[in-house]
């Protein structure tokens, strides 16, 4: 299973608009970072994990050639907006892609994204299934997907564990009925916003604690504002088995 990080940063993804701190005015690439998403490729099937406002961007960048699906983990902008740029690959592919997503996030889909939904139908309208996630595990074509929730703030939202890979953001609090399905991931992805207290995301010291107490051979932060510090800064205040993701990163999971 390969693994790409699309995009590594918070909603307002860095350089932030006007901002002229010292992170957004970096040269470092690993400091240039779009809205969070990953693609998963299992060798079967090619799936995003969140469709954020730079999802067409992404697609370019990354040479995404073939979708077959979408997990979303919430309705939040910086993770469903990009929803409407699979349109080329329902052309191209003459395919519809999978959209996987609990009954609240469709409703969320269905508000943002009418035209999708309406008993009448145009030529060029994103093509989808939709999916139900709820508790189960569930399956993209051959490969096992275990749907994982945490909280954002009062919000519950979804993780997801495929095989030994586990990716969690926005997350604030996670029970312990959800940290045991975490539990013997080698590859653990979770947010870690920044270093001051917030009240719906890790900081940088409860992301550390929480890889900690999961105890993968390798974790990588993701969902990173410009108010943590600069990618080579912050690299050398982890433990050598956490490092912090960036845009282009490529994983081989076993």
């Amino acid at each position: 299973m390969k693994i790409t990080f699309l995009g590594t940063g918070t909603s307002q993804g860095i350089p932030v608009i006007g901002c002229g701190c010292a992170v957004c005015q970096s040269t470092d690439h690993r400091d240039k970072r779009l809205r969070v998403s990953v693609l998963v490729e299992t060798g079967d099937k090619t799936m995003v994990i969140d469709s954020g406002p730079d999802f067409r961007y992404q697609m370019l960048r990354a040479g995404v050639k073939d979708l077959d699906a979408i997990l979303f983990t919430h309705e939040h902008k910086d993770h469903i907006a990009g929803l409407d740029d699979i349109r080329p690959f329902n052309y191209l592919l003459h395919k519809r892609i999978d959209i996987y997503a609990t009954l609240r996030v469709q409703e969320a889909l269905r508000r943002e994204f009418s035209y999708i939904f309406q008993d009448t139908k145009y030529f060029g309208l994103p093509q989808i299934n939709l999916h139900t996630v709820e508790s189960e595990p569930f399956e993209v074509g051959v490969t096992k997907v275990i749907p994982i929730e945490v909280m954002h703030f009062k919000l519950p939202i979804l993780g997801y564990r495929i095989g030994d890979f586990t990716y969690i953001t926005d997350a604030k609090t996670i029970s312990e009925e959800s940290f045991a399905q975490i539990k013997g991931t080698r590859y653990l992805v979770v947010n870690a916003l920044q270093k001051e207290a917030h009240i719906s995301h890790f900081t940088l010291a409860e992301a550390i604690d929480f890889a900690n107490k999961v105890g993968a051979e390798r974790t990588y932060f993701t969902h990173i504002s410009h108010n943590l510090g600069k990618h080579a800064e912050v690299e050398q205040e982890l433990p050598t088995n956490i490092r912090l993701a960036y845009d282009g990163l490529v994983l081989d999971v076993e």
